[in-house]
């Protein structure tokens, strides 16, 4: 039960630094769904998004920030 406890208090860590940053993002004028490369196809009858910049800069970003915490919990 206590390991359980454990993932759940990171779960909550991780999702309170995701809306942080969502949140410093917006305040910083960080355009976040809306860069170049984003797809947008706008219907008649419905419209379709993909964020693909979006997303390989958010990978990139998170890339980096777990492999610097990797490295200080290793040393």
């Amino acid at each position: 039960m206590e390991t359980i406890s454990r993932y759940l208090m990171f779960a909550g860590i991780a999702l309170f630094l995701i809306g942080a940053g969502t949140y410093l993002a917006t305040k910083f004028g960080i355009p976040l769904g809306r860069l170049p490369g984003d797809i947008r196809i706008e219907g008649e009858h419905g419209s379709f998004y993909f964020p693909v910049t979006s997303s390989i800069l958010v990978s990139v970003i998170l890339t980096i920030v777990v492999n610097v915490i990797a490295r200080m919990i290793k040393k």
